[in-house]
């Protein structure tokens, strides 16, 4: 099945872990404004950023993303022609 990304759910991880932006960016090496860029949906976090991120949080990957199935669309499903 094919997913989208929908919201970032790296503030309500981040409510979740007790850790503030600041500190998450500091075990990360990032600057802070990079984090909420991506909270702000602004940016989509990179994989590699995205593994170190959940890592650190101690959550899944796909916990830091709201994840919608996309509709294949037209008839057949996107399948090709019957």
């Amino acid at each position: 099945m094919k997913l989208d990304l929908g919201r970032c759910l790296l503030h309500e991880r981040l409510l979740q872990s007790g850790m503030s932006v600041g500190e998450l960016a500091g075990a990360l090496q990032v600057r802070p404004e990079r984090l909420s860029d991506y909270m702000e949906n602004k940016r989509v976090m990179p994989l590699k950023t995205a593994i170190s991120i959940a890592d650190t949080l101690d959550c899944n990957v796909k916990e830091l993303y709201e994840l919608r199935p996309v509709d294949a669309g037209g008839p057949g499903g996107g399948r090709g022609a019957t």
